[in-house]
Order: structure tokens, then C-alpha cells, then sequence
């Protein structure tokens, strides 16, 4: 998917009743008010709230979100209704959308202030991502899919109950009733779908009727005679191919293999959703690995290309951002801000150039002079840095103990798993200890033990070996009584360095693929002061300390990417160069290889193979997901034969 930097809205605010949108030369809503079309045209229109009642989740997708009131309205009708589907998603797009402050003024006199001020509080960067707000402890979730619908709607991957088809007149902006998006609609329509648009024009009621919806014209609203509400009725549906399909949507009990950050990212994000949780750790703590050191940081990226790489780190970051945030009064300490220096010297010149290309707003990334970045840093740097205001620090071992703390999740420690077995009268899963007996069993498994857990997926896994490669870091610690420089954020270059609340920094790290040495290196700890001084030139870094800090292990993959999703199953007979197409074993899944990355990775991870587990709307766009498929191995390798 090609991305394009996102212009905000111009909203002329001329009669604060009746906003307008210069571009389109059109009102963002009715002149009966914003909720009244609301209720009338798309609350009414796709027979809610009772088409939502005893339903466990409820997906809506709206084509323009504007000011954003159609959400509010139905949030709003949601909360007041006391049989309300348990789970209320809503998917919505927008090329433009309102700057923070705008999206203020415009909700100056809402309906709804106390929602409206949730939606302030929670409005995302600016910046090409599908973008997920959660409200309601969860339970309400907005997907914000910032750019163009013709792009986005092809990348959704979801089952949609309602379609609220609210773009500018198709006379004044025809892209948002083309053809194309009309048979998305019918693409991503579930069984018993609706739509409702405000618009009775000939070409929407065809094009509706061409992706399988019977069109009906009913009154429309203040003055306005008619409106239009359809049901999806095909005639045919093309089948959802298996890698895009629900793995386990009738799931109830989960278990979890391995308690570091990708597996008590997955046990919180599974218990958001509503599902049970065990968590087995073969050794005798959780955060053993990787995920036991003592700070970790988290930030996102930025690329000339925007590839994949650079897309998935940045929907990473962000909903990392997001999940801190919810985390922050649980964690012991949690810092804010991070300067990235570039391991070759870029001038300040060249590193504004290629932000101006990507487009990226100043919260999300900003290139910094010098004086800016010492000062931000609270030493001299000595050259320019980026800086991410939403990256920073926190303690990976807390993180994980804060997220298994749920009452709904049960840990299990020193419980090695050897094998899995499934029953396929109750499709079940068991996992097995050496001696054969089932330590646990479960509607579904998540393997997430790192480079552990290869041996229990390949024995149920078709395709070439997964190419996991085990990478040995071992990062540095200077006591405070040493008197370490003092940063004010984390540093991170060519190495990184992080002071830690009790007066030590945290530097290093090295990375030897293939070495199992659980020792302390004194070679290691002079590369880490070596890259130290280089990444603080002015501080005065000794030659040599006592030896102090941690050794881990990270699983990781050449391509640099996660590995998320369900297991394949066999190879299809047909098109198995595309990861879709490749058969899934039922229940069980993956979430592995998050290499040095794993606090910026392990929320949007879990929350990808949450949705593809329970069938939920997935949280990014289906290249991204399918770039990190478990499948892509196999396809890979057909490519290459042909």
C-alpha cells in the first residue's frame, strides 16, 4: 500500500451550526444538526440499535468520518441502550482529517460533551496508519483509517454489519462513489449487512445494487424527501480465503506458551476481548529473556519510501503509545521522549527534506538542531537528533508483571511444554509435558516462546523451516556511584543509553547470532563503553568499569519483520505464492521473533493476532499483516520456484 503525508481539514466555522468544507464546497453535515441525521439517516437507516442487540461484537464502517458526530451519535445510542452488543466496533475513514484543534471548536456545543471530550483526549497523530481508539474499558473501539478510502478499503480486513456511506455530495466529491468502493463494500459486507446514505443519486443506488445490496428509497430528513437503505442480498459471494478467515471465533479459553512481552501482550490484549487466559513459562519467572532487562525503549521510525518496514514500525510505536498511556498509574516508572541520533552525522538540512517528504507530524517525529537535541537530552549530543515525543523508556519485567496481573489470566511457571496434541472430536488443544501428560488444554493456543517454540510449531506447521535465528546481547550497567552522565530521555544510535530511577545507566547492547554464552564478557563491555562514548562525545566515559549487566536472548528473522498469525496447515493447490491462500491449522497461532524491538512491537502484534484469532477487524492494513504472516516463508519459496 502506498502512503501519501495526510493534509489536514480546512473547516470553515463562518456558522458554527453548519461547518463547512471549503474543498468541497458542502456542509459536513444536515442543517436539521449533526445527530439528528444521525439518528434518522444512519442509526435508523441500518435498524439500530436493534439489529446490535444479543450480538457479542458489532462492526460498523463509515466511508467520510468528518467531524466525527456519526461516531459519537452511535456510541452514544450504544451506551443508552441496556441490550447493547457487547462489543461495538466502528471503522472509519477520512482523507482529511481535523486537526485537534478544530476537532475543539467543533464540538464546542456538543450533544454529547462527555464523549466528545473523550475523542478529543484520544485523537491520534496525524499520520497514514490505521489508527485504534479504545473507550469504554475496550469495549467501544474506533479504527481511524487516515488517507484514501480507494486505498484503505481494499486493505480492511473485517465483516461489516452497517455501512453508513456519509461522503461529501457525489457531484462535489465523486471519489468516495466510485465504482471501486461500492464493490469493497460488497467485499467486506457480512451475512445480513445494511447500508444507509443520506443520497438517493442514481449512481449510488446502482452502485449498491451492483455489489449486492436491494436498494429501498425511505423519507428522508428535514425536507429532504427521500434517503437511501439497502441490504445485502448477493446472489454469489466469493469465499474469504483461509488466511483471512477466523482462526477460532467461538474460542472461550486460550493457553499461552511463554510469559515474556509477546506473551503477556497477548494475555492482555485476549482478556480486553473477553477471553480466558493461561500462561505456561517453562522456567521459573516470567521476563526471563530479552524481556528481563532492566529498561527497555520504544519509538517508532521514519522512511523516504514508507515501506513496510517503516509503515509497521510506525503503527507499532503508536499503539504502544497508546497502550502506555493506559498502563502508566500500574508501572513503576515510565519515561516519555527519545532522541535518535544517526549512526552517520546527517546534516540538519537533509533530515528536514526527507521529513518534509514523509509528511510526519511534530508529535509523532521532529528533526532537532543540535542546541534543541542537548537540550532535550539535558547533555551535549554535539549533533542533530530526531526525536519522538511518544517513544521513550520503561521496564520491560514490570510491563510483563502489569499485564499478567488480570485476575482473568492464570501464570503457570516451571511448566516446559514438549509437545501439543488436539482433539479433533471437541478441537481441543492440550499441551503435553515430557512424561506425556497434558499440563492444560484449551480452545486455542498461542505459541509465544521465541525461538523455543520452533520445535512445537514446525511438528504442526507446512512450508520450509521457519529461518529463526537466536542472538545473543548482552547489555552494560554503570553503578551511580561511578557518577554516569545523567540523560534527561533515552538516547539510542549506534547502540543506546538510558538512565534508570535508581542513578544507573543502561548501555550497550551487543548482538553475536548463534552464541549461547551466558556469561559476562569483558569484550562485550568494552564495545558497549566503546559505542557509549560515540554516542555521547562530550561525556566523560571511562575506559574500563566493573563488570556489570544483563546477558539475554533474542529470536528474530532476515527480513527483520514479526512473525504473527495462525499456523499454515498445507500448502494449497493453487496461487500458494500469496500468503492468503495457504490453509491455517485451526486454534493454533504464533507471535515471535520481535528481535531488540519487542516493547514496540508486542502491543500491535497481539492485537493483530487477537482480531485474526476471534475475527474482529484486524487492527492494520492486510499487506502489513501478511508481510508478517507465518505463512510467508512458504510463499516466499514458491515465488522463487516459479
Amino acid at each position: 500500500m502506498k502512503t501519501a503525508p495526510i493534509l489536514p481539514a480546512r473547516v470553515d466555522f463562518t456558522d458554527a451550526a453548519l461547518p463547512r468544507a471549503p474543498e468541497f464546497d458542502d456542509p459536513y453535515h444536515s442543517p436539521a444538526g449533526a445527530f439528528a441525521q444521525a439518528r434518522h439517516v444512519f442509526l435508523s437507516g441500518n435498524g439500530l440499535p436493534g439489529r446490535w442487540r444479543g450480538r457479542a461484537r458489532f462492526v460498523v464502517l463509515e466511508t467520510g468520518f468528518g467531524l466525527g458526530n456519526n461516531f459519537l451519535a452511535t456510541w452514544a445510542a450504544w451506551r443508552a441502550d441496556p441490550q447493547r452488543c457487547e462489543r461495538l466496533v466502528f471503522l472509519s475513514l477520512e482523507k482529511h482529517p481535523l486537526t485537534r484543534e478544530d476537532l475543539a471548536r467543533a464540538h464546542a456545543t456538543s450533544p454529547e460533551p462527555a464523549l466528545a471530550r473523550q475523542l478529543l483526549d484520544a485523537w491520534p497523530s496525524l499520520t497514514p496508519n490505521l489508527h485504534a481508539l479504545d473507550f469504554e474499558e475496550g469495549r467501544v473501539r474506533l479504527l481511524l483509517a487516515f488517507g484514501d478510502a480507494r486505498d484503505w478499503l481494499p486493505e480492511l480486513v473485517a465483516q461489516v454489519d452497517a455501512f453508513y456511506l456519509d461522503g461529501f455530495a457525489p457531484a462535489k466529491n465523486p471519489t468516495l462513489w466510485e465504482v471501486g468502493v461500492f464493490k469493497q463494500v460488497g467485499r467486506l459486507a457480512a451475512d445480513g449487512a445494511t447500508a444507509a446514505t443520506w443520497s438517493v443519486a442514481r449512481g449510488v443506488r446502482d452502485g449498491l445494487s451492483a455489489a449486492g445490496f436491494t436498494v429501498e428509497k425511505l423519507p428522508g430528513l428535514a425536507g429532504k424527501w427521500s434517503m437511501s437503505a439497502a441490504r445485502f442480498t448477493p446472489r454469489h459471494r466469493v469465499p474469504t480465503p483461509p488466511g483471512r478467515a477466523a482462526i477460532a471465533p467461538e474460542a472461550q479459553h486460550v493457553l499461552i506458551i511463554g510469559a515474556g512481552l509477546a506473551g503477556a501482550a497477548c494475555a492482555r490484549v485476549l482478556t480486553r476481548e473477553g477471553l480466558r487466559c493461561t500462561v505456561l513459562e517453562a522456567g521459573p519467572s516470567c521476563a526471563a529473556q530479552a524481556s528481563g532487562n532492566p529498561g527497555g525503549l520504544f519509538h517508532g521510525t521514519l522512511h523516504a519510501e514508507d515501506g513496510p518496514h517503516a509503515r509497521f514500525n510506525r503503527a507499532a510505536a503508536l499503539a504502544t503509545q497508546r497502550e502506555l498511556r493506559r498502563m502508566s498509574d500500574r508501572l513503576p516508572w515510565l519515561q516519555w521522549g527519545l532522541l535518535r541520533v544517526e549512526r552517520q552525522p546527517q546534516a540538519l538540512d537533509e533530515m528536514r527534506a526527507l521529513l518534509a517528504r514523509c509528511g510526519l507530524p511534530d508529535d509523532y517525529v521532529q528533526a532537532l538542531e543540535a542546541e534543541a537535541a542537548d537540550a532535550r537530552a539535558g547533555i551535549t549530543l554535539g549533533q542533530p537528533a530526531w526525536f519522538f515525543p511518544g517513544g521513550g523508556a520503561v521496564s520491560p519485567p514490570a510491563l510483563v508483571q502489569a499485564w499478567l496481573a488480570d485476575e482473568r489470566i492464570e501464570l503457570r511457571v516451571n511448566a516446559p511444554v514438549a509437545a501439543l496434541r488436539r482433539d479433533e472430536a471437541s478441537s481441543r488443544w492440550s499441551a503435553v509435558d515430557m512424561r506425556g501428560e497434558v499440563i492444560a488444554s484449551a480452545d486455542a493456543v498461542v505459541l509465544c516462546g521465541g525461538i523455543g517454540s520452533g520445535s512445537l510449531a514446525a511438528a504442526w506447521s507446512a512450508g520450509p523451516e521457519w529461518p529463526w535465528v537466536s542472538q545473543r546481547g548482552q547489555l552494560s550497567l554503570m553503578a551511580a556511584a561511578a557518577s554516569p552522565p545523567r540523560l534527561a530521555m533515552p538516547v539510542a544510535g549506534l547502540g543506546y543509553a538510558l538512565s534508570l530511577p535508581d542513578g544507573r545507566l543502561c548501555f550497550g547492547a551487543s548482538a553475536d547470532p548463534g552464541d549461547l554464552d551466558p556469561a559476562l564478557r569483558e569484550t562485550d563491555q568494552a564495545q558497549n563503553l566503546q559505542r557509549l562514548g560515540q554516542l555521547l562525545p562530550s561525556s566523560d566515559i571511562p575506559d574500563q568499569l566493573p563488570l556489570a549487566g544483563r546477558v539475554g536472548w533474542r529470536s528474530l528473522v532476515p527480513d527483520r519483520l514479526p512473525i504473527v498469525g495462525a499456523l499454515p496447515m498445507a500448502a494449497p493447490d493453487q496461487r500458494a505464492e500469496q500468503v492468503r491462500f495457504w490453509p491455517r491449522q485451526p486454534g493454533l497461532m504464533v507471535m515471535g521473533a520481535l528481535a531488540s524491538r519487542g516493547l514496540t512491537w508486542a502491543t500491535l502484534c497481539a492485537e493483530l493476532l487477537a482480531a485474526q484469532l476471534t475475527g474482529a477487524p484486524w487492527p492494520i492494513e492486510a499487506s502489513l499483516a501478511e508481510a508478517l504472516d507465518p505463512a510467508r516463508f512458504g510463499a516466499k519459496q514458491r515465488r522463487s520456484a516459479g
